[in-house]
């Protein structure tokens, strides 16, 4: 079986420590090669040959619930299924509100009889009674999910709560049955503590869910962008069909104002196109007849009609979505040491509340059995390490969504991480800091020769060739009615030059070592090449029968924002390094445009990937910037590779992040994001660290010996939901930031 992807739902998972246990069931399914599950969103990234059925039976059987993902309608179930479980949360809240809250108002003032009394004993057996069926209602999942957690031999948020609240409910219920066993200072009932930790565990998670669905807004945007029809010309008629009925190479209609359904090329028409889902751009963009055209776009003013060319998963939307859903699915490092304290956590806790349940008990004052069940209580309820799960997944979600709103799109966590501790980046040239699309500019010629015969020759040789130059040269020859002759024995000398046979005569066109290494000596042309590169331009030599035949010089002109990017980026504190394959007169002039110092010219396209290394065995963590198949090893080698998104595929997947917008500001975006989710991130984890190095201690009481005081369980429930609380709505402040407002 083919290596597949497959995303799950799971549902039953409470805290961090879930997120362990459901991974190490994933992970023991045979074909599994990586599993990754995502606390925040409850769902799970699994890549290998195991077949969805063996998934979700391996996570039923470790007590949770899954259901395959496969497409926009199950993520639009999903997104029902969340907002049920609110209401449901809410629900539960208010149930054990009303009990819990009456009571306690209650026993303040005074108003409730005491157990001893016969009155009291009634009152409290029906107290117990009720609390006992709210428990049922409105914390059964706690008790289910602990007791699944316990027959799978873990434990987790559940197993906290259940031990909490269960303790209280039993130890009040043996009060009231044999009020006469425990001593008259011991003879107190905590039912409404029970019911008041339920209703504000319950609201704290339901006001979590609420957040955490603003942190997927990025994702879910996304997906309502692709639209449900699109009308479809067949046999002359038009007619309003399905998404998933519209075939390869169908003509298809667009009318203003309406998003373009799937990926094509204009047949028909022109208009202008807003493409700012695509790369944060908001200038529409100009489209007629041969032109490409991408679904989810909006057309604006214009109608044409396009042809279809990618459909259902193979569309540009489809991989976006899909490289934003890995990436917020990942864990950078950061986050998988919070997961594996977490993973212990819960056991670590359970001997803590043992600890102070004994210690109570046998060196606590009277009444101790009250002292040591309140205390064990309060720290197995503030104890919860749902914040600790929750810190990392839900900044990477919404940093990760903030990027694509940029046109950055982030493979994974690790590279979000990265970016953020780049001190030198390197660009190439050529379709990077250039706009990639050179034109000829000069013609030199040797005695003897005209432009039209120069342009003939090198155009006839270049003909053979794929390189960037090649078509600057051939578009020469076409805008001036010039024929291009066929070429033999075609030769193309990567890093120097072409040679071939054109009209009977060997002709070579490179660079000056490509002339040297074939013993043809410039002459006079070589000064007149430093001066042509001395202005950004690229001269190449063309040489006929061993004979130098003239100069043909192309420039490729700098992007317009390359400047100011670079200038971003150096205010940032990263050095900026240009590396081209070109001559290096041609690279300083252009360095000297944009800003850059640092200049690494005429190098191999496989030198590059050499430079990377030898930067970082500097100690240098390298990021590289580039669009060509000759910068994949870079890219690939760099510690954060970023793709032009307007390149070629194989740079794309050889990098950690792809600019869509194919502007060097998407670097310094992504690194601006990668600082701030990076900083949330810290902030979430130093908070949930804190709260629960304060909070354990506290409940425990190792300040009632000093000061007398007792944190009261019903606060420890409160503090304990708003902890998960704050973690998501710190990370949900990841959604104001600006990264184009930073250095700039």
């Amino acid at each position: 079986m083919p290596e597949q992807q497959i995303r799950l739902s799971i549902s039953g998972m409470s805290c961090a420590g879930c997120v362990a246990a459901a991974e190490e069931a994933l992970k023991g399914v045979p074909g599994v090669a990586t599993a990754t599950v995502n606390f925040a969103e409850h769902a799970a990234m699994v890549k290998g040959t195991a077949s969805a059925e063996q998934l979700i039976a391996a996570v039923t059987r470790a007590g949770y619930g899954a259901a395959a993902l496969r497409g926009v309608d199950d993520e639009a179930e999903k997104e029902a299924t969340e907002q049920a479980h609110y209401h449901r949360l809410l629900r539960n809240t208010l149930v054990a509100g009303l009990i819990g809250v009456p009571l306690f108002l209650g026993g303040m003032s005074g108003l409730l009889p005491p157990v001893a009394t016969s009155a009291g004993q009634l009152f409290w057996l029906l107290t117990g009674l009720a609390t006992l069926a709210v428990l049922i209602y409105a914390g059964g999942h706690f008790f289910t999910g602990a007791w699944k957690s316990f027959r799978n031999h873990n434990a987790n948020m559940d197993t906290l709560i259940a031990l909490g609240t269960g303790s209280a409910w039993v130890y009040s219920m043996a009060v009231v049955l044999f009020p006469g066993s425990v001593p008259s200072l011991a003879q107190h009932a905590y039912f409404e503590a029970a019911v008041i930790i339920i209703a504000l565990i319950n609201l704290g998670s339901a006001l979590e869910v609420r957040a955490r669905g603003k942190t997927s807004e990025a994702i879910k945007r996304l997906i309502h962008m692709q639209p449900k029809t699109a009308r479809v010309v067949r046999d002359g008629r038009e007619l309003d069909l399905p998404i998933d009925q519209i075939g390869l190479d169908e003509t298809l209609r667009v009318r203003p104002g309406e998003r373009i359904a799937v990926d094509g090329a204009v047949i028909e028409g022109r208009s202008t196109v807003d493409e700012s889902m695509l790369t944060g751009e908001p200038q529409p963009v100009k489209k007629q007849a041969g032109d490409e055209v991408t679904g989810g776009t909006i057309n604006k003013a214009g109608t044409f009609l396009f042809q279809a060319r990618r459909i259902g998963n193979d569309t540009v939307l489809a991989h976006i979505i899909e490289m934003v859903r890995q990436a917020q699915s990942s864990k950078p490092a950061i986050g998988r040491l919070a997961d594996r304290v977490a993973s212990v956590f819960v056991p670590v806790v359970l001997i803590i509340a043992v600890v102070t349940f004994l210690a109570w008990y046998n060196f606590g004052p009277q009444p101790w059995g009250g002292f040591a069940l309140v205390t064990t209580m309060t720290v197995l309820i503030i104890a919860c390490p749902c914040a600790l799960g929750l810190a990392t997944p839900m900044s990477i979600m919404v940093g990760v969504g903030k990027a694509a709103e940029y046109g950055v799109l982030i493979r994974n966590g690790d590279a979000l991480q990265q970016a953020g501790r780049l001190t030198t980046v390197i660009l190439d040239k050529t379709g990077t800091v250039t706009e990639g699309r050179p034109g000829v500019t000069t013609l030199l010629l040797a005695s003897g020769w005209n432009e039209p015969h120069l342009l003939r020759m090198a155009a006839g040789v270049e003909s053979g060739s794929e390189h960037p130059l090649a078509q600057a040269v051939l578009d020469a020859a076409q805008e001036r009615g010039i024929s291009v002759p066929q070429v033999t024995d075609f030769e193309a000398v990567a890093g120097h030059g072409v040679r071939g046979t054109v009209d009977g005569k060997h002709v070579l066109f490179g660079n000056r070592r490509f002339m040297a290494d074939n013993g043809i000596h410039p002459g006079e042309f070589e000064g007149k090449a430093a001066a042509l590169a001395a202005q950004a331009e690229t001269p190449i030599y063309a040489a006929v029968d061993g004979y130098i035949a003239g100069i043909v010089s192309v420039a490729d002109p700098v992007k317009p924002d390359s400047r100011q990017a670079v200038a971003r980026l150096r205010a940032a504190g990263i050095t900026v390094v240009l590396l081209t394959g070109d001559n290096r007169a041609t690279a300083v002039a252009v360095a000297r445009q944009v800003g850059v110092e640092e200049v690494i010219a005429e190098v191999m396209p496989e030198e590059k990937d050499t430079k990377v290394a030898e930067l970082q065995a500097r100690g240098e963590i390298v990021g590289m910037a580039g669009d060509g198949i000759n910068d994949a090893p870079a890219l690939a080698r760099a510690d954060v590779g970023f793709a032009i998104g307007t390149g070629a595929d194989i740079a794309i997947e050889s990098a950690d992040i792809t600019l869509m917008r194919g502007s060097l500001h998407g670097v310094a975006d992504a690194i601006g994001i990668s600082n701030a989710t990076v900083r949330n991130i810290k902030q979430n984890l130093f908070g949930a660290f804190v709260y629960n190095s304060i909070g354990i201690p506290v409940a425990a009481g190792v300040l009632y010996p000093f000061m007398g005081i007792l944190l009261n369980p019903m606060v420890a429930g409160a503090a304990m939901a708003m902890s998960s609380l704050t973690v998501v709505s710190n990370a949900n402040r990841l959604r104001l930031f600006n990264p184009q407002e930073v250095n700039r």
